[in-house]
């Protein structure tokens, strides 16, 4: 088992920014036996909050002569030496230390354990993993509570107590996993994992000279990210993008809808290296189906189309080449006519239909209404979604841990805008300019905002402009 460092930090608030460590508590745990223990209270040269003072028992009074952290830093960081870091949501405790030593222009770092994470790992059938819901549910004896080594005890406590409900291997095995990291790029800090909120949104890696190398989204950005450094040496891709990354950040969003907005936004504008581009089509192509002289449906290509319309057509292709393979694959799987469709023209049977692949509406010899309904089947899965609505609607996602709202605008299968609160979508004025056309938009608004399981609430917005969208001009072979 590896050396652990319990450590419980008490503070004048929770925010490591702004907030200072009033006191330190820390147990050293090796080989089965305490080895050392050291506390002391910290000035930390603001006011102690009144309710901060009514909660751990800490006055102002108490900390006035205490040294400052500048002046037990080096003590603190002796005594952890080559330890783990264990506290419960030891996340706030490493902030707090890691903020402590940044003021003094020092880099702290040490790996990490959350007795919070441990006892979900271990009891997952419980829901509260609190040092409250700790203390009850295992019968532990706790020093005071809300100082630095009352808390120590109680978190000691509780880790010879899994020890002994659970056995000391699967215990150690746990904490082996918990402790497991990805290993992280050479260039950038070792703490950015400790930085990266749990939150859904859009993460960018830097190189050299502050180049974008990518852009990815998320619905939860830390995890993505570490997966990134777990898995950055299983291609080609990812050593070249693991050895050039100098710099991460992030944009957080409340929801999964506004990080795919945001990403699609950000790689078509800012082109990073190592994204696949999603580039604007110069022209989109799509089928149009319309009867013939003799009353069959037949199929032909069209680079006009209305986007308030698309419900009247099949399929969106970046060139001519795309579409008529796509014409092709149909006929040849619902043994569709290839002149029919288009592919081919002249007197006789089509070559589908020499191959035994067509039903002869080449030749007037399959039924029209059959070979109609066949068509209309074939071509279902490739039809265009219209707009649905009459205007422009907000889409709202609320991220009630973030304390977040967004509102979406759309229309037509456009992003118009974001907004915040439901005043600010009430006062809201886009741009009237017209807007493109744009494949990726289409494909990624019909497939979220039309699927059923995400039970979107939206609101329409008759008060918004209308914007016209405007179809891709010029040509694409």
């Amino acid at each position: 088992m590896v050396k652990l460092a319990f450590i419980d930090l008490e503070t004048t608030g929770g925010s490591a920014s702004g907030d200072r460590v009033t006191e330190i508590g820390l147990r050293l745990w090796e080989d089965g036996e305490v080895i050392e223990e050291w506390q002391t209270l910290v000035n930390p040269e603001q006011t102690i909050p009144h309710y901060i003072e009514s909660l751990t028992g800490i006055t102002n009074a108490m900390v006035a002569e205490a040294p400052r952290f500048e002046e037990v830093a080096e003590t603190f960081r002796e005594k952890v030496g080559d330890a783990v870091f264990v506290a419960h949501n030891a996340r706030f405790d490493y902030g707090f230390i890691k903020a402590e030593f940044r003021r003094l222009g020092k880099a702290f770092a040490a790996p990490v354990l959350c007795t919070v994470k441990l006892s979900r790992r271990l009891y997952p059938e419980y829901r509260r993993h609190n040092m409250d819901a700790l203390i009850e549910r295992h019968g532990l004896e706790p020093g005071p509570r809300h100082r630095a080594m009352g808390d120590v005890e109680s978190m000691f406590q509780f880790f010879e107590r899994i020890r002994s409900e659970q056995g000391v291997e699967p215990v150690a095995e746990t904490i082996q996993a918990l402790l497991k990291r990805p290993s992280i790029p050479s260039h950038i800090s070792p703490d950015i994992l400790d930085e990266l909120p749990d939150t859904p949104g859009v993460y960018r890696f830097y190189g050299e000279n502050d180049v974008l190398l990518y852009v990815g989204k998320s619905t939860n950005i830390r995890q993505r990210v570490a997966s990134h450094f777990s898995g950055d040496h299983n291609t080609s891709k990812g050593v070249q993008l693991s050895q050039s990354m100098r710099r991460v950040d992030w944009t957080e969003t409340a929801g999964e809808l506004g990080a795919l907005l945001l990403e699609l936004h950000q790689i078509k504008t800012l082109k990073p290296l190592y994204n696949r581009r999603s580039r604007a089509a110069k022209r989109l192509v799509s089928i149009a189906l319309s009867e013939t002289e003799a009353g069959y449906l037949g199929a032909e290509l069209s680079w006009r189309i209305d986007p308030a319309s698309l419900g009247q057509y099949h399929g969106l292709f970046r060139s001519k080449k795309d579409a008529q393979k796509a014409l092709q694959g149909t006929a040849q799987k619902n043994e569709l006519c290839n002149r029919m469709l288009g592919l081919e023209s002249g007197p006789g049977p089509c070559f589908q239909r020499r191959l035994g692949r067509c039903r002869g509406a080449c030749e007037g010899e399959e039924d029209v209404t059959r070979y109609n309904l066949r068509t209309q089947i074939a071509f279902h899965s490739m039809q265009l979604t219209t707009w649905p609505w009459e205007g422009a609607i907000g889409v709202v996602e609320s991220n009630e841990a973030m304390g977040r709202t967004d509102i979406h605008v759309l229309y037509n299968w456009a992003h118009l805008a974001t907004v915040h609160s439901e005043a600010a979508l009430r006062e809201l004025e886009p741009g009237r300019e017209a807007l493109a056309f744009d494949l990726d938009s289409y494909k990624l608004l019909v497939k979220y905002v039309m699927a059923p399981s995400h039970r979107l609430r939206v609101i329409e917005c008759p008060w918004v402009p209308r914007p016209e969208v405007v179809w891709p001009s010029g040509y694409q072979d």
